[in-house]
């Protein structure tokens, strides 16, 4: 294409205060060199963050960190052109390590930037930052338009506090005219709608040449994110709709386990029995386990990181599994002996695990062991059940979403920079706000009620999907509310469910 054209962000900071690991996690690619030490980037390395079919290309410069910055301003101050006296100079690579990184900085700034962004250390307090004043000087010298980006921040926080620490380097940075805005991205834990903040903000820093290269570039950045954020609710979705339409048979219980479990329904401390539910039990876990290892695996390879999940050890689950059985004909015979009579329906449900076996047959009670049985055979033929199967409760079906979505949260927070994938403690208003946005479409009983809306795991899994994207672009607005969420070519991050509910603007 005959205007494609190339738009450079050049990273710049004081030395050691993480632009390697920054540019990491911004390309999802190992480059350079990371070291707890001053000046380990010697040289201005360029990477091509974005590019389209048309030949655009976003590059991102990683460069060479300022050195002894005060120093350089002192000297510069009294030059009539300081960056021409600068860039003049020759400074020894060997003798003079922090002038000479600082001038391989500036040549790339003044050679290559369109914007410079220009990161910090946030996790000091600017008044502390003694570099800040001369290194804000020298952009000013350069003359290039400057995003100023907080590293360092720490695990995500609140938007409240995240808006208060902006703020507070807004200030500490003064009012500039180089000085286009100051966003919060960390290296370690940023999330990638926060890197559509990003390209916002260089978008409205641009010189009118080059803003119809970079809506292409834009459009090319959010097509890649519809397509990551998509696949990742895919990849949740295969667990729950897996979980939720699993059965596993339980063997049928002797005459003695029978009288056990009948026993203990009715309140007798009887002991022993129950192997065979919970063989069928371990074998679900086991099942469930698996796959959500499986997803949180294609969830991380998603996001282009490396690593492994851990295993997810699911305690077992006896209260969270109900029966789906036919009448047990040996539980209802002694049920039936026991009360020399009709059969209430609390007594049906003890011996049916669960099931009553309905007005229509027990209508005026059957007397005596044998008849009761006989009403058991009876339901099991209506109900064409020839086994019994365990099935995971419509509740704890439901528990599975809050789950996902506080999973998907943590790796699309995770950045490259930080390495391999670990698990590690959600931040606790994470749930809180998850929890929230579940109530607002309609609480764990909607949710409960997703798992019979289709009849096939197909359709199931494409259910899960749709409320699941749903969900997770709720919390995502509730996370960072000043964000722009972007769309993909169709639209698909900002097309709701169609489940017939209000969406958040709507109430």
């Amino acid at each position: 294409m005959s205007d494609a054209q190339s738009i450079a962000l050049s990273l710049i900071s004081h030395t050691n205060a993480g632009k390697t690991t920054l540019a990491r996690t911004l390309l999802a690619e190992d480059v350079g060199e990371v070291r707890d030490a001053a000046h380990v980037t010697a040289t201005a390395d360029r990477h091509t963050l974005v590019e389209t079919a048309d030949g655009d290309a976003l590059l991102l410069w990683d460069t060479p960190g300022f050195g002894d910055s005060a120093r350089l301003a002192r000297r510069l101050a009294g030059s009539a052109h300081p960056l021409r006296a600068f860039l003049a100079s020759s400074w020894d690579r060997l003798r003079d390590r922090p002038f000479w990184s600082t001038q391989q900085a500036v040549k790339n700034v003044r050679d290559e930037a369109d914007v410079v962004l220009y990161l910090v250390n946030a996790a000091e307090k600017p008044q502390d930052a003694g570099y800040l004043e001369p290194e804000m000087q020298i952009l000013e010298w350069i003359g290039k338009p400057v995003i100023a980006l907080l590293n360092q921040t720490g695990p995500p926080r609140p938007s409240a506090e995240e808006a208060a620490d902006v703020a507070r380097w807004r200030d500490a940075l003064g009012a500039r005219t180089i000085l286009r805005g100051v966003i919060a991205l960390d290296a370690f834990a940023r999330c990638w709608v926060q890197e559509a903040t990003l390209l916002d903000a260089v978008a409205r820093t641009l010189p009118a040449a080059k803003q119809q290269a970079f809506v292409r570039l834009a459009a090319a950045w959010e097509r890649s994110r519809a397509a990551q954020f998509d696949a990742s609710m895919a990849a949740l979705a295969a667990p729950l709709a897996g979980a939720g339409g699993d059965r596993e048979p339980v063997a049928e219980a002797s005459f003695a386990e029978s009288l056990r479990d009948v026993g203990r329904a009715v309140g007798l401390p009887l002991k022993g029995g129950g192997k065979s539910r919970s063989a069928a039990i371990d074998a679900l876990a086991a099942r469930l386990d698996a796959a959500i290892r499986a997803s949180t695996d294609e969830l991380i390879a998603i996001h282009r990181l490396e690593g492994r999940a851990a295993d997810v050890v699911t305690a077992r689950l006896a209260p969270q599994v109900v029966a789906r059985a036919p009448i047990d004909e040996k539980k209802a015979a002694i049920v039936g002996g026991f009360v020399s009579g009709a059969l209430s329906g609390l007594v049906a449900d003890l011996a049916s695990g669960g099931f009553t076996f309905g007005a229509g047959l027990v209508a005026g009670g059957v007397a005596g062991a044998v008849g009761a049985a006989g009403i058991a055979r009876g339901v099991n033929l209506v109900r064409g059940t020839v086994g019994t199967t365990l099935r995971w409760s419509d509740a704890f079906i439901a528990s599975l979403v809050p789950a996902a979505i506080l999973r998907y949260l943590a790796v699309a927070h995770y950045g490259r920079g930080r390495g391999e994938w670990t698990e590690g403690e959600h931040p606790a208003f994470w749930r809180s706000v998850v929890m929230e946005a579940i109530e607002k479409r309609g609480g764990m009983p909607a949710l409960a009620a997703l798992r019979d809306a289709a009849g096939d795991s197909a359709r199931d899994a494409g259910v899960w999907r749709s409320e699941l994207a749903g969900l997770a672009r709720d919390v995502l607005a509730r996370l960072y509310p000043d964000a722009q969420m972007p769309r993909g070519a169709d639209g698909a991050l900002n097309q709701e469910p169609s489940r017939g509910r209000a969406t958040p603007e709507d109430k």
